[in-house]
């Protein structure tokens, strides 16, 4: 994997001093140059991006400290550790308003400047970690929209405004694609929380052995790899929105712990005897019916109705037909670089009258795929539609025709095995063919008990 190089600038007339610290600071993750003037420092920033700058005050031709700005001219990133043989405490004041990140004053133990250089190095990457943060959330807040036509989704609206007003949990169910974490996502953006942390964690996604440590974090020791502490999921949103999606899939015994969360607001890392108090706020989602999980006991009832405190269902596409036309024209505006660009009335009445088994999710791939296949052509996205079940559904969907009725879920294992025998195991390529999400699948091989020698 190529990992990024940090660079780092010894900018000192000393040539002992240089070669010293750069035979100590040298390693496979970190480059170390060398400057003996101020003009060849300069130099050597104007051409290559400079993380650390270890700068010495006195140099032949300059004073360290009014090189300090022309060295963040160049990249405002940089950090520069100062370090001189005549220190004084009006110097390092001087040398921190001029955007000095710290000050050493010589001699100093080389263990010393290793663990400063590291520091400024951290606070380097945590800074790039908030500015992409701040960055996302501005894009985020800028771009959001909610696009439906006047019908069902109109009181969807209404329920995210009301949501939005309190940081009691919600339940948004509905099928996969129909846009249920653009709905958890309204619902953040319209609360206090604007400008707080909005994570998804697909509880689907994490392995049955890991998902407790994923969610709430572990200590050194705590298990079998486990060589340091982690922050859970709950630590990571502090202060935030977390979104639990396909919260159906979440392990039955992990269920009383959620919920002993979500009513005490503290959490316990694995292999911890200190409890943590968290600030967070809940959002689940599922995409199976949730009330026939607690019927059939695989899905806590306190559980259920604690998550539940406000639920909103969001209806498949093929019930809220009046928002296709509008989501076209977003989709199209978002994606195409032609602000002239629209569809025909008649392609926009072959797009409804089509009954979207994917939802919003699969519209939103056909307006892509059709703006990219059709570039210099009429765009008819409709051209795309599937005619009818995708070819491996189809094809181990096919019965005997003597009459014999094949249960429901022996047909849904055969298409299931068939397709992944199809795409030699590939999880991804089967579950596109079969028309469900990846996570869907995933959970069907399970409770399939679909064996690893079938694909």
């Amino acid at each position: 994997m190529l990992r990024h190089k940090k660079t780092i600038l010894i900018i000192d007339d000393n040539d002992i001093f240089c070669e010293s610290v750069s035979d100590l600071l040298s390693n496979e993750i970190t480059d170390v140059l060398t400057a003996n003037t101020g003009r060849d420092g300069l130099q050597i920033c104007t051409e290559t991006k400079v993380d650390v700058v270890i700068l010495d005050q006195k140099l032949p031709d300059a004073e360290g400290i009014s090189l300090c700005p022309s060295i963040l001219k160049q990249n405002e990133q940089t950090k520069i550790i100062f370090v001189t043989a005549y220190p004084s405490f009006a110097n390092a004041i001087e040398a921190l308003k001029v955007g000095a990140h710290d000050y050493l004053s010589k001699p100093f133990e080389m263990a010393e400047l290793e663990l400063t250089v590291k520091q400024a190095l951290r606070t380097q990457d945590l800074e790039k970690a908030e500015q992409l943060q701040n960055y996302q959330n501005s894009r985020d807040t800028e771009e959001f929209e909610l696009v439906a036509g006047h019908g069902i989704f109109d009181d969807i609206i209404r329920m995210i405004d009301l949501a939005a007003e309190t940081d009691a949990p919600v339940l948004i169910t509905g099928e996969t694609g129909t846009g249920k974490n653009v709905v958890a996502r309204a619902i953040h953006l319209k609360s206090a929380l604007p400008a707080k942390l909005f994570l998804i964690a697909n509880c689907a996604a994490f392995p049955e052995t890991l998902i407790e440590a994923e969610l709430f974090g572990s200590e050194k020791g705590a298990f079998t790899g486990s060589h340091a502490s982690r922050k859970g999921i709950f630590e990571l949103a502090e202060g935030g929105t977390l979104v639990l999606d396909e919260i159906g899939s979440m392990p039955f015994h992990l269920q009383s712990k959620l919920l002993g969360v979500l009513e005490e607001k503290k959490i316990r890392r694995i292999g911890s005897e200190t409890v943590k108090p968290v600030n967070v706020r809940i959002i689940a989602a599922a995409n199976n019916d949730l009330e026939e999980a607690v019927r059939n006991k695989t899905f806590r009832s306190d559980l259920y109705y604690r998550l539940s405190v406000i639920r909103l269902h969001i209806p498949p596409l093929r019930e809220r037909r009046e928002d296709i036309p509008k989501l076209c024209e977003y989709f199209i505006r978002k994606m195409s670089r032609n602000p002239e660009l629209r569809l025909s009335e008649a392609e926009v009445a072959k797009l409804t009258e089509y009954t979207w088994p994917g939802n919003v999710r699969e519209l939103k791939n056909v307006i892509e795929r059709s703006l990219i296949i059709q570039r210099h052509q009429p765009l008819k996205p409709s051209l795309l539609l599937r005619n009818g079940p995708a070819p491996a559904a189809a094809a181990c969907a096919a019965a005997p025709d003597n009459g014999e009725i094949i249960p429901l879920n022996i047909v849904e294992k055969r298409c299931i095995d068939q397709a992944l025998r199809k795409f030699s195991g590939n999880f991804s390529q089967s579950a596109k063919a079969l028309g469900i999400s990846l996570s869907t699948l995933k959970r069907k091989v399970k409770s399939y008990q679909i064996q690893s020698r079938s694909v």
